[in-house]
């Protein structure tokens, strides 16, 4: 019987094949099967015994059904799997299974196999995602809008600004990913108190060697874990992301608003529903659901570093809370970044909703830069903000042009001819430098992935 909605409703299939139980599996027989490589390269086994322990070392020979009953008995975990691996060993090669490992060896370095392909079908989203935003900020490059601070009307700026301006922050997600990659993906074959006492003296090298095997880079110092706080910035990185996601899926929705109706969701008129009971609601549903599921992924950083300081060399408060998050936060992600895609893929403008908001205040936007001009032309900023401000009060109150009433102002026109006041109250004229901003980021994205 399904219960979680990660079971039937959200996340994508590569994703969950990561954190399937059955890869789960493979991931620590793939660890188990580098710990004997690594052994009998330096002769603590033979490379028989290794050879049989890595061919067994699949899924293929060692089920989860058995590994799962054994553990019904034995109530650990690993030493079910190591069971369930050495009973398909010929010879006596089932009896130097796990050879100087501990339990914890086998789950951080299988943890990390999971999380560096997590982390590759995270990136490679991440870029889609990135190159869409991009192509949108070209297409916009000079599509004005109204721009808003406090949920009030503030200047004019443009689509491209809006789309360039997430990509870059997107760009800045990808590389704390990355960095995070470097500390969280890594091997450890240290034994029971990260000294390797129980490999011999070999026992540092034969720690190089199984990360080699994995293509994995040796953690440097460990406990009986790899140190939380490389999990915790792993979390954090994708609650960040999470973050972005968000803010992206928030601007939609409030631009989907009906009555600012400027961008909004693709809504498929013949088969889609959006109430009901209300046949004319068209809703934001995949941005709403970005911004819901990305509240659990965020949730996970507190449990993340509460996971960080633990009893002495290690205690196992941290095993039950990771067995959810880990799989959880990668599921959830990685489903937020394809609903974003899907959501950017398929945005709808309403052009004429956004001149007609770009004019809602009938220029009282463009308050700023006829307080500027007037400023330039040579009367004092302070008398100019003062004298724009008063016009702008009354055009708001009386709703009256505040083009009309600077004309009409004699102070002001002994600075600004009527031509001039004309020309500065265009709001598609002033826009700063957003093309070139736009530009710019377009130009620097060619050398990010």
């Amino acid at each position: 019987m399904a219960i979680h909605p990660i079971e039937f409703r959200y996340g994508t299939p590569e994703m969950k094949r990561i954190w399937d139980y059955e890869n789960k599996l493979q991931r620590m027989l793939d660890v188990e099967s580098a710990l004997a490589q690594a052994e009998a390269s330096i002769g603590i086994i033979s490379k028989e015994t290794a050879d049989e322990i890595s061919f067994k070392a699949s899924t293929k020979y060692v089920k989860l059904e058995r590994v799962n009953e054994i553990e019904a008995a034995k109530k650990h975990d690993i030493a079910s799997m190591v069971q369930g691996l050495a009973e398909q060993c010929e010879g006596d090669a089932g009896e130097y299974v796990h050879f100087g490992a501990t339990s914890n060896d086998i789950v951080d370095t299988s943890n990390s196999l999971m999380i560096r392909d997590s982390i590759d079908v995270l990136e490679d989203k991440i870029i889609k995602l990135t190159n869409i935003l991009l192509d949108l900020a070209k297409e916009n490059r000079n599509k004005v809008c109204i721009g808003r601070t406090h949920g009030q009307h503030a200047i004019p700026t443009t689509y491209g600004m809006k789309f360039a301006n997430w990509a870059a922050e997107l760009k800045r997600q990808y590389d704390r990913l990355e960095h995070a990659r470097g500390n969280v993906c890594v091997s450890m074959l240290d034994g029971a108190v990260g000294t390797t006492a129980a490999l011999g003296p070999q026992g540092w090298e034969i720690h190089k060697k199984v990360a080699e095997e994995l293509n994995l880079p040796p953690a440097t110092i460990t406990n009986q874990v790899v140190q939380r706080d490389n999990h915790a910035e792993f979390i954090m990185a994708i609650a960040n992301l999470a973050s972005t996601l968000t803010k992206i899926a928030l601007e939609i929705r409030n631009l989907q608003r009906t009555e600012i109706m400027e961008v909004g969701e693709y809504f498929d008129p013949k088969k889609q529903v959006g109430s009901s009971t209300m046949p004319h609601k068209m809703n934001p549903i995949t941005a709403e659901r970005i911004c819901g599921i990305s509240r659990i992924v965020k949730s996970y950083v507190a449990p993340a570093l509460e996971n960080n300081p633990l009893w002495h060399e290690r205690d196992l408060t941290n095993s039950s809370c990771e067995r959810i998050m880990f799989p959880e936060a990668c599921i959830l992600s990685d489903y937020t970044l394809e609903l974003t895609i899907k959501l950017m893929s398929n945005l709808v403008f309403y052009d004429d909703n956004i001149e007609k908001n770009l004019n809602l205040t009938h220029g009282l936007v463009m308050a700023e830069r006829l307080m500027a001009e007037l400023t330039r032309a040579g009367m004092g900023k302070q008398t100019a903000y003062a004298l724009v401000r008063e016009n702008a009060i009354k055009a708001n109150q009386e709703h009256l042009l505040l083009g009309d009433l600077i004309l009409e102002d004699e102070e002001a026109s002994k600075y600004l001819s009527k031509e001039e006041v004309q020309k500065i109250m265009d709001p598609h004229t002033y826009t700063g430098s957003a093309g070139i901003i736009v530009d710019e980021i377009l130009e620097s994205s060619k050398d990010w992935f």
